[in-house]
């Protein structure tokens, strides 16, 4: 696949990111691809290595090495080197419903486990999946195709995220009539309120959505299931259900001063964010539907922000708050400091246990000089004014132990490392604890030791006649592609039940 010799000739060159103190000045995607005669270079990097671990995607040692979409990578890689991107969108359509959100947002699980990137720099995958999918939508590629004839059932998709979108695609495309129903505003889920606009803007998916609706996919937006839509409407009117959504329970941290004013969740910060840019038209609505604009108005301008998690979401935290203005940002990570380089008990190709410098904290370095990163420290408690707003964050130092009577290694305080920082606005982005319990107690479905919905038999059928699960819902916490791929999973499961069969 692409040219034999490409890898030893050709360097990788990676889309160009805007400079950090010209991106931050406004909230759109900050990067720019290269020439299409650079992208075909690219393209001609994929080796033919015999064994492609990039479209592997399943566990090694506890960690998803490769696409757990399992895209065909080669072949289209190989086709972007020759030019033919009208065959590679084909080819990348085959296995993947949203590349135009995966080669945004996707960590890139493939390139980790690159052959080329043994020895030597990876592929530039996710960048030539964004130059096909984009110039599919140049040149028309990407036009609306309904099914031909459809089956005359009925599919309630209960969630718009990345896995109940993908469901809704899938079954539709097959000829059941769809309908999803999301509680919020605006269909997308996490990819609408849980990812910042500069990270995935928000009209590549209303692009989508409406190609989608045009499809015969019918969307309920401002329609929470379990409150304005009954559970037994659903259960008498569709021929199957399925639960898609998400993780909604963000981990708290249970400290003294928790209850102090201007201390959030990482999710309700971003979305909020994202719906104050409704508000003020910096998004414009392009989607098929739409509710009102709402926000709540809570902003890092002029405020000493205090991110506890060092994670995506924790970055983007970072670059949403040098956004609105924060007159400092930290941010709190309980592990230590990853190597700059793999460890020998981390070989490729698992995903590679290193450090990497996101692009809120590039923005941070370049706006107050230094990494906001702080490792191995947590949170003691808060303090609060006289009005009861947080002013302060009594923090600590942690290192690492093994406890005695489980054999663990655990993270514990260090005896009087405690100090105190400024902290006007606080983020908690810790993680997040599992589904819906309230919306499965309506359904009467079981939940699995970790609170998520629980399948029967190692499927995404629940032990109640018709009703399925997907995504976050049904594995918890994961990243976007691999919540379309459960539910590409979870739809094929339903199709079977619908029909007897399934040529998903």
């Amino acid at each position: 696949m692409g040219k034999a010799t490409g890898f030893l000739e050709y360097e990788r060159v990676d889309q160009t990111a805007v400079e950090p103190s010209k991106r931050i000045c406004n909230w759109d995607e900050f990067h720019v691809m290269p020439s299409m005669e650079e992208r075909k270079r690219q393209g001609a990097r994929c080796m033919d290595c015999g064994v492609p671990f990039c479209q592997y995607g399943e566990s090694i040692s506890g960690m998803t090495s490769g696409c757990p979409l399992h895209n065909l990578i080669p072949e289209w890689n190989d086709l972007v080197y020759r030019g033919n991107l009208k065959q590679a969108y084909i080819r990348l359509k085959k296995t993947s419903n949203f590349p135009e959100f995966t080669c945004r947002v996707c960590p890139a699980l493939c390139e980790k486990a690159c052959t080329c990137g043994l020895y030597d720099d990876p592929v530039t995958t996710r960048d030539n999946e964004r130059a096909i999918i984009e110039y599919a939508y140049e040149k028309g590629l990407t036009k609306a195709n309904p099914p031909k004839n459809r089956t005359g059932k009925k599919v309630a998709v209960i969630g718009s995220g990345p896995s109940g979108l993908a469901v809704a695609d899938d079954l539709n495309r097959r000829g059941h009539e769809v309908t999803v129903f999301e509680k919020n505003d605006r269909i997308g889920g996490l990819l609408r309120y849980g990812i910042p606009n500069m990270k995935l803007e928000k009209w590549v998916i209303d692009r989508k959505l409406s190609i989608m609706a045009e499809e015969g996919v019918h969307f309920e937006v401002n329609s929470p299931v379990g409150e304005d839509v009954k559970p037994a409407f659903l259960m008498k009117d569709y021929d199957a259900i399925v639960i898609a959504t998400g993780t909604p329970n963000p981990r708290n941290i249970e400290v003294p001063g928790r209850e102090s004013s201007g201390i959030h969740f990482a999710v309700d910060y971003l979305s909020d964010a994202t719906r104050q840019l409704y508000e003020k038209d910096i998004i414009k609505d392009c989607g098929p539907v739409a509710g009102p604009k709402k926000s709540l108005g809570i902003t890092a301008k002029d405020k000493d922000v205090v991110v506890i998690g060092g994670g995506d979401t924790g970055n983007d935290c970072v670059g949403t708050a040098i956004r609105q203005g924060a007159k400092s940002v930290l941010q709190l990570e309980m592990m230590p400091k990853p190597p700059e380089d793999r460890t020998e008990n981390n070989p490729w190709p698992q995903w590679p246990l290193v450090l990497k410098t996101d692009y809120g904290q590039e923005e941070a370095i370049e706006m107050f000089g230094s990494d906001p990163r702080i490792y191995q420290t947590t949170v003691a408690s808060f303090k609060s004014d006289k009005k009861g707003n947080v002013k302060s964050a009594v923090i600590v130092s942690l290192e690492s132990k093994t406890d005695e009577k489980t054999g663990r290694r655990m993270m514990v305080p260090v005896e009087k490392s405690e100090r105190e920082i400024k902290a006007s606005l606080v983020l908690i982005a810790a993680g997040f604890l599992g589904s819906e319990k309230k919306l499965a107690d309506a359904f009467g479905v079981g939940l699995d030791g970790r609170t998520n919905i629980a399948g029967t038999g190692g499927t995404h059928k629940t032990g109640v006649d018709k009703i399925f699960t997907a995504g976050d819902a049904h594995t918890g916490q994961s990243l976007v592609v691999k919540a379309i791929a459960d539910g590409k999973a979870c739809a094929r499961e339903v199709d079977e039940f619908l029909m007897g069969y399934s040529n998903l």
